[in-house]
């Protein structure tokens, strides 16, 4: 049995909303009170897009009409799983149980020792 660090990427949907700031704030605390207490082990951070013209990176919001899409990247740390594909459908499993209404996409499935 293995351990991995598992990223999943998540669009998260802020309403009512004027500055991409605020909408990042807005999301990781939405979705860190869905995770808290149980997954306050989830890492939770905005994810960034590359910009297909010039290739520099941004923040993975869309900001239109108050309402913003925001990219986030959720990290968990999954232990004793059989492969890779074990270790990311426990990941998406256990935070998927707290997102309901977010699409889960695997990023990265990433093998770590065995330490804890």
């Amino acid at each position: 049995m293995t351990n991995y660090l598992v990223t999943l990427e998540a669009a998260w949907l802020v309403k009512d909303v004027e500055t991409v700031e605020d909408a990042m704030r807005i999301a990781i605390s939405e979705i860190g009170k869905k995770l808290n207490p149980d997954l306050n082990f989830v890492e939770i951070e905005v994810g960034t897009t590359r910009c297909p013209a010039c290739g520099e990176s941004f923040d993975s919001v869309f900001l239109a009409a108050d309402t913003a899409l925001v990219g986030v990247l959720l990290e968990m740390k999954v232990y004793e799983a059989k492969s890779e594909e074990h270790g990311a459908r426990i990941a998406k499993a256990t935070i998927g149980k707290a997102l309901r209404d977010a699409s889960l996409n695997v990023i990265e499935v990433e093998e770590i020792s065995s330490k804890k």
